[in-house]
C-alpha cells in the first residue's frame, strides 16, 4: 500500500504546484470560454510579436483528457524532487523546469521556422500549440539519463520503462491521439536530453531568478504590445528615432518615470 496523498505532496512541492496551477488554468479556460487561439503558441502569432504565447501555451490546456495525462505523466516524474542525493533536488527541478518552458517553446518556432522558410510547408505557419507536453517529455528524457531504472507510472496503472519512455510516448501519443503535436513533444526531448548530457548546464537559484525577471518582463512588454492586455501603468511611445521604441512605467505622486530603450520586433527570424 502507498503512502497517503498527503505525504507524496509535501515529498513532491514544486511538482504539485504546478499540477495546481494547470488545473486552476484549466478551469479558468473552461468558465470563460476560452479557445486554442487565445492562449497557444503558433508561428504566425510569435512573428506578430505575441512572444507570451510561449508561457501561456505551456500551462493552458483546453481538453481535459490532455490535461489529464500531462499531469498524471508530471506526477510521476516529480521523483526528480526526491533525488537530491543525486544532484536533482527541488530547487534543481525548479531552475531546469524554466528552461525547459522557455527553450522547448523557442525550439518548435525555430522547426516551424525552417519548415516554412526552407521546406516552404505553410501548414505549420498557422499550427498552434498547448498544454505542458514539452517539460513532461523534457523531464522524461532527463530522467531516463539520470536515473535508468525508474518507472514512469500513468494514471496509476501503466508503467513504462523510463530508460525507453520518452520515444515511446512519442510514437504512442502520435498513433492514439493524432492531433498532438510531434514537433513539441520532440523539442522537450531534444532539450531534455541537452540538459542530462550537461550541454546546458551552471543554472542556480541566482540565474534562475534572472531568467524568471526576465521571463516576466518580456511577458509583460509583449502582452502591451501585442494589444492582448492594456496595462494602465506601462506606456511605449516612439522617441526621435522612430524605429526605436521607449518604455515608460508611469509612477503617481511625484511624477518619477523610468526609460528604457529597446529594439522593434517587427517579428522573430530563427535559424
Amino acid at each position: 500500500m502507498g503512502k497517503p496523498l498527503f505525504f507524496e505532496i509535501l515529498e513532491k512541492p514544486a511538482t504539485s504546484c504546478i499540477i495546481g496551477i494547470c488545473s486552476a488554468i484549466w478551469f479558468y479556460i473552461q468558465k470563460k470560454n476560452i479557445g486554442y487561439s487565445h492562449v497557444g503558441l503558433s508561428y504566425e502569432t510569435a512573428i506578430e510579436g505575441h512572444y507570451w504565447r510561449i508561457i501561456t501555451s505551456a500551462f493552458s490546456h483546453i481538453s481535459v483528457i490532455h490535461l489529464v495525462f500531462n499531469m498524471s505523466a508530471l506526477w510521476s516524474l516529480g521523483v526528480v524532487e526526491q533525488l537530491g542525493g543525486m544532484g536533482l533536488g527541488v530547487e534543481y527541478y525548479l531552475q531546469y523546469t524554466l528552461v525547459l518552458v522557455v527553450l522547448s517553446g523557442a525550439l518548435v518556432l525555430a522547426m516551424y521556422h525552417l519548415l516554412i522558410q526552407r521546406f516552404k510547408i505553410e501548414y505549420f505557419r498557422r499550427v498552434t500549440a498547448v498544454g505542458y507536453s514539452c517539460v513532461v517529455f523534457g523531464w522524461m528524457t532527463i530522467l531516463s539519463v539520470r536515473q535508468p531504472s525508474s518507472k514512469l507510472d500513468l494514471f496509476g496503472f501503466l508503467s513504462l520503462p523510463i530508460s525507453f519512455a520518452p520515444f515511446e510516448s512519442l510514437v504512442f501519443t502520435s498513433i492514439i491521439v493524432p492531433q498532438a503535436s510531434f514537433l513539441g513533444h520532440l523539442s522537450g526531448i531534444i532539450i531534455g536530453y541537452a540538459v542530462a548530457w550537461g550541454l546546458i548546464h551552471g543554472m542556480n537559484n541566482y540565474w534562475a531568478v534572472s531568467m524568471l525577471g526576465w521571463i516576466v518582463l518580456v511577458f509583460i512588454l509583449s502582452l502591451k504590445r501585442s494589444g492582448a492586455y492594456d496595462f494602465d501603468f506601462l506606456e511605449i511611445e516612439s522617441v526621435t528615432d522612430p524605429s526605436l521604441p521607449s518604455v515608460r512605467f508611469l509612477a503617481s505622486g511625484n511624477g518619477r518615470t523610468l526609460h528604457m530603450s529597446a529594439l522593434p520586433v517587427a517579428g522573430v527570424e530563427l535559424v
